[in-house]
């Protein structure tokens, strides 16, 4: 065993560990590198934040370890919970720690009385986000019941407020900040996927959060069903920030040998408010192996455009206007399986519908490949209607209580239950029947849709949500290595699934399935709070918007657009002249910027006016910026505020010029002169410190300026 202390640093990050003789670590500090600390160091930080000399009143350690409890002097939520046969299980670890390098430690802790392995990896990964994964093993000889398994991290007692999110169906990722609450607190999501209301991040910040300066301490689970996030504020100790997997009772029972790997939580914490904790996540993803490295092709997605209406000549036109115009992928939506006239019938029934398509979709996707462009097909993969020949065939492969389904008081959401997939044979028929068209077709992307919570989700006799999520992941897993190249998108009635357990697998989100884009301006902003613009479908879609019935500009739309992976979700052949050119001019200017877009350093600076969004793009060596100013609502002042950008280089000099290929922005009576007679130069300083005077934007309306360098 190691008797020793440990410092974990990366990025600007730092972990430090105290390593007892017995018992697991604990954190003694998570936050900013605190630079070199030999022993000495390490051995005067242990006695700076001790909390007294022994004796006291405690005959226990009062730091808390990685797993607080009960026996460590702890009165709030332990993080580990267990028992065999009824009976509480409570550890007495003993521990040994690896360190593979400088920004990793590996804990191999065992209760060798209670029948227990505990395997914890703390790892500070590319832009400093901490990974936190524990592995709980079954070494006795009964069953043990895991109640939850969570990861938690300490912050400081300054950290005085908590911001947690909420939302619904085209309005996901709603903030809420209050003053951080005292006792332990918890966020829970029993949807069976995170749900549009879901606890997306939980924040802990000194003071109400701001967006490029402040001290910020975030978790993000990868997990893409039920989750728990926690605060405690307990008096004896500083707070403590986590989260878990939400289990039911009798989910998970260990046989002996079995384990059970709790999702992987993600930590981040920044000085530079929340735009340094997105800074951090973006830097992490990015580095991934498997990250989109190709451009971000422009998408357009057949929903909106048709819906369930589908007539091969009207598609077949619609896909050679796409291309006339720019776009780069074409994506087939809901309606092309049998029956499926409407949202009642035919899911599960993944074969090509010979009434509506007599000679199959070979033709679309031929088409679509000859003009250029990938070929997309949305799926519902976990879910079935009852008017469906696979209910029909199998009722059994119904995840469901089989007392409510089908019942008169069972409870369906769109006509439509969900799929066994951790049944093999469910599994495999999927599996089998989505593989074929995707090989058969050439499919290069799926739209991957999830448009129901999961309701008394029975597999076994026992709750099924974790299993049916583990069947999810094993499903994008193996059709991605059948078919090396192909894409998915995570939809889920919009952003209702677009954790990173779900983004280890797939290659964007969507949003939401709203395409208003004053809805979507906070919409994308608290998205991308974690992910980066690359993997956020943003489309343009008609007006008036369908979801909200609100009419806007082209321009404003398509300035939305340009804020994520852009696309359309529209009939193009509805459209005039006039719009088909600044259709195809904002499809010239995507492919110009996308490169900047999805590599940039994204920042929203802080307005006075709350009318008022703008968001920035920094190039990573500076030379150029893209800024979006938008409003949302009438500036509250006749003479609007300053735009100041900053990130730029402060030495250098910066040509600020309005990219109104997309259609011209309107504004009332101040019209400032670098708008009115042309572009301006300026350095990054003075842009940074002074800014450039904004004109009276009307409501609704924005601005899209291009930076270069001089």
């Amino acid at each position: 065993m190691t008797t020793d202390n440990a410092v974990l640093h990366r990025d600007g990050t730092a972990l430090v560990l105290h390593l007892p003789g017995a018992g697991l670590p604990a954190v003694v500090h998570w936050g900013a590198d605190l630079g070199p600390l030999d022993d000495a160091g390490l051995a005067a930080l242990l006695q700076a934040t001790s909390r007294q000399t022994p004796p006291g009143t405690l005959d226990a350690a009062w730091r808390l370890p990685l797993l607080p409890q009960e026996s460590d002097g702890w009165s709030g939520r332990p993080a580990l919970l267990l028992s065999r046969a009824g009976a509480p299980v409570y550890p007495r670890w003993q521990c040994e720690t690896d360190r593979p390098d400088d920004a990793t430690a590996v804990v191999t802790a065992t209760d060798p009385d209670g029948g227990l392995t505990l395997r914890t990896r703390l790892e500070i990964g590319a832009g400093g986000v901490v990974l936190l994964d524990h592995e709980i093993v079954n070494d006795g000889a009964d069953l043990l019941d895991v109640a939850w398994l969570e990861a938690t991290l300490p912050v400081p007692r300054s950290a005085d407020h908590l911001t947690t999110f909420g939302g619904r169906w085209t309005r996901e990722k709603s903030p809420l900040t209050t003053e951080m609450p005292r006792g332990s607190t918890v966020r829970e999501s029993r949807r069976g996927r995170g749900g549009h209301d879901a606890p997306w991040v939980t924040l802990a910040s000194e003071g109400v959060p701001r967006a490029g300066d402040g001290r910020v301490w975030a978790i993000h689970l990868g997990w893409s069903a039920d989750v728990r996030h926690r605060v405690d504020r307990v008096t004896e100790h500083v707070p403590l920030l986590g989260a878990g997997e939400l289990l039911r009772p009798g989910e998970l029972r260990l046989a002996p040998g079995e384990s059970y790997r709790a999702p992987t939580a993600y930590f981040a914490w920044s000085d530079g408010g929340l735009d340094g904790i997105a800074a951090r996540f973006h830097t992490w993803l990015r580095a991934r192996p498997q990250h989109p490295r190709t451009p971000r092709p422009l998408v357009l997605n057949t929903w909106e455009a048709v819906y369930f209406d589908h007539d091969p000549e009207r598609l077949t036109a619609l896909a050679e206007r796409a291309a006339d115009v720019g776009v780069e992928r074409f994506v087939l939506d809901d309606g092309w399986f049998p029956a499926r006239r409407d949202d009642t019938r035919g899911l599960g029934d993944w074969v090509v519908d010979r009434d509506v398509w007599p000679d199959g979709l070979e033709p679309l996707a031929d088409l679509v490949h000859g003009l250029g462009m990938q070929f997309g097909l949305w799926f519902e993969p976990e879910m079935v209607n009852l008017d469906s020949d696979l209910a029909r065939t199998h009722p059994e492969w119904i995840l469901g209580n089989p007392a409510s389904v089908p019942s008169p008081d069972g409870v369906s959401f769109r006509t439509q239950y969900v799929l066994d997939l951790a049944n093999p044979d469910a599994w495999e028929h999927v599996r089998g029947q989505m593989s074929a068209l995707i090989g058969r077709l050439g499919i290069d992307f799926v739209k991957w849709d999830h448009n129901r919570d999961l309701v008394e989700p029975v597999h076994d006799g026992v709750p099924g949500t974790h299993a049916q999520t583990l069947a999810t992941y094993r499903l994008v897993d193996r059709l991605k290595a059948d078919h090396p190249g192909l894409e998915i998108e995570s939809c889920s009635s919009g952003g209702a699934r677009t954790d990173l357990g779900m983004l280890a697998r797939t290659d964007r989100v969507w949003a939401s399935d709203s395409n208003d884009p004053v809805e979507r301006q906070d919409i994308q902003r608290w998205t991308e709070l974690v992910l980066p613009p690359e993997l956020i479908g943003a489309h343009v879609g008609p007006s008036p918007a369908h979801s909200s019935g609100r009419a806007t500009d082209l321009s404003y739309r398509i300035a939305a657009s340009l804020q994520g992976s852009a696309g359309f979700e529209w009939d193009l052949l509805g459209c005039d002249a006039e719009e088909t050119a600044r259709i195809a001019a904002f499809a010239t200017l995507y492919k110009e910027l996308r490169g900047l877009l999805h590599s940039g350093t994204v920042r929203h600076p802080d307005t006075t006016d709350p009318a008022l969004r703008v968001r920035t793009v920094v190039a990573q060596d500076r030379s150029e910026a893209l800024v979006v100013v938008a409003t949302v609502a009438s500036l509250e002042e006749a003479l609007a505020e300053r735009l100041r950008i900053e990130g730029l280089d402060p030495r250098r000099r910066y040509t600020v010029r309005l990219r109104d290929e997309i259609g011209a922005s309107r504004w009332g009576w101040v019209t400032p002169s670098w708008l009115g007679d042309g572009p301006v130069t300026l350095p990054g300083g003075a842009l940074a410190d002074v800014g450039l005077q904004l004109p009276t934007l009307w409501p609704v309306q924005a601005l899209v300026l291009h930076l270069t360098a001089a």
